[in-house]
């Protein structure tokens, strides 16, 4: 199957497919977020994370099945979830309206969770494609655009603490933008500070955190370290994904930082002690999270109905943290079949000319090849930390 995505633009994980949507310039000040339509997923409220996640799994031999999928209202921890770049409003920062690429992200990235927390998904205004053109999030000294952004973050967050929390144990989950805003959020609010004893983890995915080279904290957090194994707790899941084929060039957007002795830190999750392992990956059945309209997949051959919203690949994919001359990364690697009728590869690259962008890797899917692991670490981590509480 080749790898291919149709009319897809990505910075730092957002995409411009259809007409951009007329916007409203974002007033500042702040929003009230007490009022449940600033919220995409929270429990008893708007709740864009009540979807059907039914999977089909898709077997080396072609056979497939189907898995159903529960969540848990009474799910003992919380996950704080701040989404990627998805507007494709025309102004530099987002509006507050929920539109469908809003909703198709959660729907990839946190909705499966449920089954072990409960989910918080503000809405913010984030910046937009047109903002990321601009370099509005990453130039140095930060932007007006930025402090927008990230404040709504935190106002949320400030919210759900003071209305929501009740002492729980949480676990922050973020991509690409949304990681540099959970960064952000956990160095100004958490890091050091009364509320990290109940931060059960915090997934900071599809970015580079900094850390010095051999060390699991010190770089763009003090207090909060790397994750190397599921029982350990208040510690940080962290990668930026590449096949193995199409390592990080020279330049790359990702698996590199800059700073004399620091490095991108990189933990895998399905093997957070190191080495390769499979991983557990829940991909759109057509497209990626971030496609509009997607082609259909072939995912056997010959070709059959799959009437699921995900499929799940079993013995398909493997991955490890590596670190070379070309940065660090989780290495993906598929192990395609030609002799087996299942589909050889999987759509998530970004496009140039209808050839992969070396720099971008993975990112597309960052979060969707390692979803099943990541949901099973918040199983075990949520044990060991109610277990230190005493619960």
């Amino acid at each position: 199957m080749p790898s291919t995505i149709i009319c897809v633009l990505v910075i730092l994980g957002s995409l411009a497919c259809a007409a951009p949507g007329q916007a409203q310039t974002p007033q500042p000040g702040k929003n009230d977020y007490r009022d449940v339509k600033n919220w995409l997923c929270r429990p008893n409220g708007q709740d864009a994370c009540a979807i059907d996640l039914t999977t089909t799994i898709v077997a080396g031999d072609g056979k497939l099945t189907r898995e159903a999928w529960k969540g848990n209202t009474n799910a003992p921890v919380d996950c704080f979830y701040v989404y990627p770049t998805v507007s494709r409003d025309t102004t530099p920062n987002s509006d507050m309206s929920a539109g469908p690429e809003e909703r198709m992200i959660v729907a990839s990235q946190l909705a499966r969770f449920a089954s072990q927390c409960r989910v918080y998904a503000p809405m913010y205004r984030q910046i937009t494609l047109a903002g990321l053109r601009s370099g509005l999030l990453t130039r140095p000294g930060g932007t007006p655009e930025r402090a927008m952004a990230y404040n709504d973050v935190r106002d949320a967050w400030n919210y759900y603490l003071e209305h929501d929390n009740r002492g729980r144990g949480f676990v922050l989950i973020g991509h690409s933008q949304g990681s540099f805003m959970l960064t952000d959020l956990i160095r100004d609010e958490i890091d050091g500070k009364a509320s990290q004893s109940r931060l059960v983890s915090a997934m900071l995915l599809g970015t580079n955190l900094p850390v010095p080279k051999g060390k699991d904290v010190g770089g763009a957090l003090q207090h909060v370290p790397l994750c190397h194994a599921a029982s350990e707790t208040g510690c940080v899941i962290t990668y930026a994904s590449f096949r193995s084929s199409v390592p990080p060039p020279e330049g790359t957007l990702f698996g590199r930082v800059s700073g004399e002795g620091m490095m991108a830190a990189c933990t895998n999750p399905a093997a957070l002690h190191g080495g390769s392992a499979p991983i557990h990956a829940y991909l759109k059945t057509a497209g990626n999270p971030f496609t509009l309209a997607a082609t259909p997949i072939a995912w056997v051959t010959p070709p059959a109905s799959i009437d699921t919203p995900f499929v799940s690949v079993p013995g398909l994919l493997t991955a490890q943290c590596v670190s070379n001359e070309h940065g660090s990364y989780l290495e993906v690697t598929v192990h395609g079949n030609p002799a087996d009728p299942r589909a050889d590869d999987i759509v998530g690259d970004v496009m140039t000319n209808g050839q992969p962008t070396p720099s971008w890797g993975l990112h597309l899917i960052d979060v969707n090849l390692t979803i099943g692991n990541l949901v099973d670490l918040v199983r075990d981590q949520t044990k060991s930390h109610l277990t230190k509480k005493g619960r």
